[in-house]
């Protein structure tokens, strides 16, 4: 085989800035950092794009330098399945894997979806999320989201019972999810989860830290609770049985789309429901994630309505509602 038609990867930063700010409990951003792998054979390029998320000890140089050393493994035949191996779960091997799984749809002129046997994904509403701030500030924020279906209220902690209130006072006729990003305590947890359920409510997401949340499993919960954190891939699912009833499945956390439709049937098989999330990214990391909304009861894909400004080819956004990606873009 020639050097041509052997895979070619090459991979970078990006840096795209947010639209203000967005802050949630361990604090505010104003850009979102990705990393984007493109590989290229037989006049085709596949891409995929990542969040590297400090919260797992992941930063943008140390996922470009994964992904780079990649390079050989793919002149040598290296596909999907040998790279759930090749890799751990994280950032990396997401945008690896969405590159990969483009790049095959590509050459076989089918969408990814029917390559991998999935139903199409269809419009769907996704939640647009209100960052953390003062009581004030994030009911004027709700105020100008309210026409919004379903919004995503990040929370941290002492004063969330007030937060909550005055978004529900803001958005009376909105669904609200909440994210607690594991800013909760055993101290403050049940009172937190009652002024939940007194607004209404329908999920709590990650309440207490990872491995430190034994305690959703000895109270009763008035309002469903979501692990993120807390899970990863198909391993942690098992148990997580007795302290969840939803789990949040993000590409970068199961380290790509094999993966984390794989974690969804399981997820379904052990009775939990699903949440498809996000990091902040552009239309790039939301458009493999799409392929999950068809078994999703939350969908919660609204990284590019929070930048300045996204990708070309982009994923169109009408209100909340999200539309499956054209080829252009991927898949």
């Amino acid at each position: 085989m020639t050097s041509s038609q052997l895979p070619q990867l090459i991979a970078r930063i990006e840096r795209w800035p947010i639209a203000g700010a967005f802050t949630i409990s361990r604090g505010a951003k104003t850009e979102a950092i990705t990393v984007v792998a493109e590989v290229s054979q037989g006049g085709h390029t596949g891409r995929g794009e990542c969040v590297p998320y400090a919260r797992y000890g992941e930063t943008p140089e140390a996922t470009l330098a994964a992904l780079l050393s990649m390079r050989e493994a793919l002149h040598n035949g290296l596909g999907r399945e040998a790279l759930q191996a090749a890799l751990p779960a994280g950032a990396a091997r997401n945008a690896l894997d969405c590159a990969l799984i483009d790049l095959e749809a590509r050459i076989g002129g089918r969408r990814a979806w029917e390559l991998l046997g999935r139903p199409a994904p269809r419009p769907c509403t996704t939640a647009f999320t209100i960052s953390l701030g003062t009581p004030k500030a994030m009911a004027a924020a709700t105020a100008k989201a309210a026409h919004r279906p379903l919004l995503k209220i990040k929370l941290g902690g002492n004063g969330d019972g007030k937060r909550i209130a005055a978004v529900r006072k803001q958005a009376p006729e909105s669904e609200l999810i909440v994210d607690a990003n594991e800013a909760w305590s055993p101290a403050n947890l049940e009172q937190n989860l009652a002024a939940c359920a007194a607004a209404g409510v329908t999920l709590v997401e990650q309440p207490l830290p990872a491995g430190q949340d034994e305690l959703l499993a000895r109270i009763r919960r008035p309002v469903a609770v979501c692990a993120d954190e807390s899970v990863h891939d198909r391993a942690s699912l098992e148990g997580l049985r007795a302290r969840y009833d939803a789990v949040n499945i993000k590409l970068d956390k199961s380290g790509g789309l094999t993966e984390a439709l794989a974690m969804a049937d399981t997820a379904q098989a052990l009775g939990f429901e699903i949440m498809v999330g996000c990091m902040v990214a552009t239309s790039l990391s939301m458009a493999p994630a799409m392929l999950l909304t068809p078994q999703a009861r939350f969908v919660d894909l609204d990284g590019p309505l929070l930048l300045a400004t996204d990708r070309d080819d982009g994923l169109r956004y009408d209100g909340s509602t999200v539309y499956p990606p054209d080829a252009a873009l991927w898949g």
